[in-house]
């Protein structure tokens, strides 16, 4: 394949997907030399490390999101960042929240910010977690029920008030109690979670 062929075909992924990973450029059969030479020459924009994106493509609510877990995919998003992406209550994530596990690296990364949550429950990462495919890449984020309970979980460096307030929003209209309090259970805060729950049903 022609370099300008190359070129070509590096584009036109680019702009199908808003945003593009170095492995993808890789699979595509395009050489790393042609990447950067794109990004040099203002054909593409690096986001961060090994994530890329075509300038003309617009930018959406979840492309931070997208990007974050296209760098971490081993990650999981949690707390007030799966709080903003279901639209519940009213508290807006500043940082990007990530659930690994306890023996994981935390990753350097500068912008956007990032919150990290660890745990060693290997099902938290699987239990009331569902792929969204966010600007062409797979992004784990927590269910509503399962998201109120790591509130509650993490109530410490959320605040009460803000675990109240999504719980009262929560239960009943997007997930029953007793979905919740499984999920209170599996990380072990139902003890916390049970006369609150009790008390809104």
């Amino acid at each position: 394949m022609s370099s300008s062929t190359q070129t070509e075909t590096l584009l036109k992924l680019a702009r199908q997907q808003p945003l593009l990973r170095a492995q993808d450029v890789r699979a595509a059969g395009i050489s790393s030399s042609l990447l950067s030479r794109a990004v040099k020459n203002g054909q593409l924009e690096r986001l961060s490390r090994g994530v890329y994106r075509h300038p003309d493509v617009p930018w959406d609510e979840h492309t931070q999101l997208a990007e974050v877990s296209a760098r971490v995919p081993q990650a999981v998003i949690v707390l007030v960042s799966a709080l903003n992406f279901h639209q519940i209550g009213t508290h807006q994530a500043h940082s990007i929240w990530l659930q690994l596990k306890n023996n994981a690296v935390a990753p350097r990364i500068d912008y956007p910010p990032i919150e990290i949550v660890k745990t060693g429950i290997t099902e938290a990462f699987t239990r009331g977690v569902e792929v969204h495919q966010l600007n062409g890449i797979a992004v784990p984020i927590t269910t509503p029920a399962r998201t109120v309970a790591d509130c509650f979980k993490y109530r410490s460096r959320l605040g009460l008030e803000l675990c109240l307030e999504v719980l009262r929003e929560v239960i009943g209209k997007k997930a029953k109690a007793n979905e919740i309090l499984e999920f209170a259970t599996m990380i072990r805060v139902d003890k916390v979670m049970l006369p609150y729950v009790e008390a809104m049903v």
